[in-house]
């Protein structure tokens, strides 16, 4: 497993007769909108690459203490005599947070904004009706995603981008890795790559090299090392970029690493202070592993058939093979129940690795997901082979669950088995999970671990997932310490980050950060770190180093700011994201709330901010553009359904809900060029609610009718026969059926037949008849409704006439409106994947992510008449199946009514 740092600069030039304008950049959790409903808007044209020229890339990055400040330039030219569109994308780390974001066009500088993300979505929905959209953010492999922005560049003009990321480097097997993408398909007049890193502690080692790098380029890669700085460059000049003499091709395509790690000592750590912040890293050298006590929990659910399979059994049995005899290990594996293959810890010596071993190799695919009873009995054996005297003291407890799927056996609910498992653990094991695939429910686990002082990773299916199954188990195979508390005097120090720790692995690093009360008392910056040990328990004391700045740092030029202050932000905000997943809704509101506080503070684009870059196209114009950064559990469900991830928040105009048939529900999205629909079935007569807005007091009713009779072999189709609306404020009731319309407003009546033609204008309402064929009806300064008759042969054996309902201007309602079509007025988020084959050749399935839960969809359509009564438009939907369970706020009967004009 790779570690660290990465970012990535990749620039490709497109050419587009759209300009686009203004950028909002977020990260997190936020739903997203399938690339196909943007595919008209960002259609491109083909451009020669002799009219773009990108003149120059430059990556400029500077570490200090692990704290990576990280600014990529771009500069491209547009030769051409018209006005052409130009791409700017990055790839960026999965936990960094995007700093800043500028473009300078035509002399004229746009810069980022963070607000909170509501606000920045507000402005955008604003904005959007007034142009094109430009640009995407999309899942770009296992460490990093991709960014970009498309803006218009008028003839023999340029633009420069500029793009500033902040990241705490995390150390995996000894070391920090910074790896750097570089893809920017042509050659490039300037390219450089420019790398400064300063560490007080001094440093050990530092390797630099990349998968692009020939025997001729390697002389570029300019390396200087002294005590506790380093500089790395690599800067080729056009011809050197260049596949070969006459070529035009480029050699810079691929992956450039730094990798370095420290120099350290067995004591208390590296503290560093500046301005009042302080920073602890603590990984102390030469200490004996502990031994553990480990339980693999494994699915073998039939999901996990074919590959999945094997590859994990071929990791397992690798990863046996490397247990330290003084570990005690067991296997459990489940699928709709679970099997344990001895029913106590076994030590790890060679016969019983040896017999594990062969165990792993029967191992077979059968069955549903119930993971909760698993987990449960591997608790058990734990703590029972704890109370075992054989076992050595200290040992260390962990749990390590593989599946790739979310629980579906069991009757509690996911929450529910999250409480359980972190119950019965109570906070003395360590749980990992590792999600495999693109099946597996990543937040959940997340939780999961989370929970149980562990953590998940994503296992990719590729042929490569063997290894990446046993790089994250060599990552937590070998613990140094456990039970790792630091402890700072009450009276210096304030807003501690975490400083509890389950385990020290070897390899890693711990850090902690905080603030000085007064930078007059750093002299009693006492510190003492207790931790349980190999057989052993460990303490340590010791004084922080109190230097000055100007003595800790000389060279000013490596620094960045204040930047022990924004390592602690960063880590601070890190932790109470991580909070807002577990503990108490109090609990969850105050580190939401905290986080944001932060984040907006520090200009950082976290799950709950976004940046906004607004540059006017004229004076009464601005184009929109809004892209968020995934988070993991989003990223996996691009992973596992294949579709490419678009603009975060979707556009919101004015969609269309009707209602018509059998009864089908529709929910028309033009913007996303798509629908979405559902059946109700029930007994004829039963009253639904529709719509009802407490604020503005309309309220709609419908009642059902059925056939004449059924069809023999068919079930009872039933439609809309009757509808009831209500407007309170006006005193209101508007009665209509099939074969009649009846009005009544504050005690005056009127009633009017299909077979009339009339157009009738009241103090608070208008009604447009048109002979068996359509009412209109305008409510005062409000929303329109239209009701459809259908006609039927009188004399049909089945059939008798029905009603359609269609809803107009529904944005014109409040944010409290609700009902069966109402509840969908202000827009719904939802993702769909890329299909597959279904029940029927000719609909097939997908999946639907919607109100925080995958339903299966069917590709189908349906009919809307308003243009014509007859045979109807067809519309392409997805079908929601069982009466739109998922979709629906509750259940359908939750919508039953006893009344036409029920109000509540």
């Amino acid at each position: 497993m790779s570690a660290g740092w990465i970012f990535c600069v990749f620039v490709c030039i497109s050419f587009s007769s759209g300009s686009f304008e203004t950028l909002v950049i977020s990260k997190g959790n936020e739903q997203w909108v399938s690339d196909t409903s943007m595919t008209r808007i960002l259609k491109k044209r083909s451009v020669s690459s002799g009219e773009i020229a990108v003149q120059g890339v430059k990556v400029e990055c500077k570490v200090t203490s692990r704290f990576a400040h990280t600014v990529m330039t771009t500069k491209a030219l547009n030769k051409a005599n018209i006005s052409q569109e130009v791409s700017f994308e990055v790839e960026l780390p999965k936990t960094s947070f995007i700093t800043n974001f500028s473009m300078e066009i035509d002399g004229k500088t746009y810069i980022g904004v963070v607000k909170e993300k509501e606000k920045a979505k507000q402005q955008y929905q604003k904005a959007v009706s007034s142009g094109q959209t430009a640009g995407l953010v999309k899942a770009s492999g296992r460490k990093m995603e991709k960014f970009s922005v498309t803006v218009n560049v008028a003839a023999e003009s340029s633009v420069t981008f500029i793009l500033t990321h902040e990241e705490l480097l995390q150390r995996h097997f000894g070391k920090y890795e910074l790896m750097i993408r570089v893809k920017p398909k042509q050659l490039v007049q300037h390219f450089e790559i420019i790398a400064d890193i300063y560490e007080p502690q001094g440093i050990a080692f530092v390797d630099a090299y990349g998968t692009f790098i020939t025997n001729e380029l390697l002389p570029l890669v300019e390396k200087t090392v002294t005590d506790k700085k380093a500089h790395v460059s690599f800067s080729p000049t056009l011809d050197q970029q260049r596949k070969c003499t006459e070529c035009d091709g480029t050699l810079i395509d691929g992956d450039f690493f730094i990798k370095y790690d420290v120099n350290r000592a067995h004591d208390i750590g590296d503290i560093q202070i500046v301005n009042g912040y302080f920073v602890h890293f603590f990984a102390p050298a030469n200490l004996q592993r502990v031994p553990k006590m480990v339980v693999f929990v494994i699915d073998n659910s039939l999901s996990m058939k074919g590959n999945k399979m094997s590859q994990t059994k071929e990791a397992l049995g690798t990863i046996l093979g490397e247990l330290p005899e003084e570990d005690y290990f067991g296997i459990i594996v489940f699928s709709t129940t679970f099997v344990v293959w001895r029913p106590h810890l076994s030590k790890a010596t060679p016969e019983n690795v040896n017999a594990a071993q062969e165990y792993v190799k029967t191992i077979e695919v059968i069955g549903g997901t119930e993971l909760h009873d698993a987990v449960m009995h591997g608790v058990k054996m734990l703590y029972e082979d704890q109370r075992n005297d054989t076992a050595l003291k200290n040992m260390v407890l962990m749990i390590i669950l593989l599946t790739d799927g979310e629980p579906n056996t069991y009757p509690r609910t996911l929450p529910e088995i999250q409480e359980s498992i972190r119950h019965a653990i109570d906070g003395n094991i360590t749980l990992f999970s590792l999600a495999f695939g693109k099946d597996a429910n990543y937040g959940f686990l997340d939780t999961l671990s989370k929970q149980n002082n562990g953590i998940v990773r994503r296992i990719y299916e590729d042929s490569d997932a063997p290894l990446q199954l046993k790089g994250f188990y060599e990552e937590v195979s070998s613990p140094l310490l456990s039970e790792v508390r630091f402890q700072y005097p009450d009276n210096v120090v304030n807003s501690l980050t975490k400083s509890h720790f389950k385990q020290l692995f070897n390899g890693s690093e711990i850090m902690v950060a905080g603030r000085l009360n007064d930078l007059n008392e750093i002299d009693n910056f006492a510190i003492e770190v207790f931790a349980q040990g190999f057989e052993n328990n460990f303490e340590l004391k010791g004084q922080a180093n109190t230097q000055k700045w100007e003595t800790i740092f000389p060279d000013e030029e490596y620094i960045f700011g204040d930047f022990t202050e924004r390592l602690w932000a960063y880590l601070t905000i890190q932790e109470l994201l991580d909070k807002k997943d577990k503990g108490t809704p109090e609990e969850k509101g105050n580190a939401t709330d905290e986080a944001l506080r932060l984040s907006l503070k520090y200009n950082f684009v976290t799950p709950l901010t976004s940046m906004v870059v607004t540059k006017p196209e004229d004076e009464t114009k601005t184009d929109t553009f809004i892209a968020d950064k995934l988070t993991e559990e989003e990223r996996g469900k691009v992973q596992r359904y294949g579709y490419t991830v678009a603009a975060s928040y979707p556009k919101y105009s004015a969609p269309t809900y009707f209602v018509d048939g059998d009864p089908h529900f529709i929910i028309e999205l033009p913007d996303q060029n798509d629908a979405l629909c559902f059946n109700i079935d029930d007994k004829p007569g039963t009253i639904f609610n529709l719509v009802r807005d407490p604020l503005t007091g309309i309220v709609v009713n419908g009642q059902t009718i059925g056939d004449k009779k059924v069809i023999p072999g068919n079930k009872m189709q039933t439609y809309f026969g009757r509808f009831g609306i209500v407007h309170e404020k006006f005193g209101i009731r508007l009665m209509v059926s099939t074969k009649e319309i009846l009005v009544s407003e504050k005690g005056k009546q009127a009633k009017f037949f299909w077979t009339d033609t009339a157009k009738v204008k009241g103090p608070n309402m208008d009604l447009q008849v048109v002979k068996d064929r359509s009412l209109t009806v305008t409510l005062r300064d409000s929303v329109k409704f239209l009701i459809i008759l259908h006609k039927v042969w009188q004399k049909h054996p089945y059939h008798q006439d029905y009603l359609g309902f269609y809803t107009l201007d529904s944005h014109l309602f409040s944010s409290n409106v609700h009902g069966l079509l109402g509840q969908f007025y202000h827009g719904l988020e939802f993702e769909v994947s890329e299909p597959f084959p279904g029940k029927d050749p000719n609909k097939p399935d997908a999946i639907m992510f919607v109100k925080e839960q995958e339903l299966v969809v069917t590709r189908g359509w349906q009919k809307d008449f308003r243009q014509d009564v007859k045979n109807g438009e067809k519309v392409p939907c997805w079908f929601i199946h069982n009466n739109g369970t998922g979709l629906l706020d509750g259940v359908h009967t939750d919508y039953i009514v006893s009344g036409l004009f029920k109000t509540i």
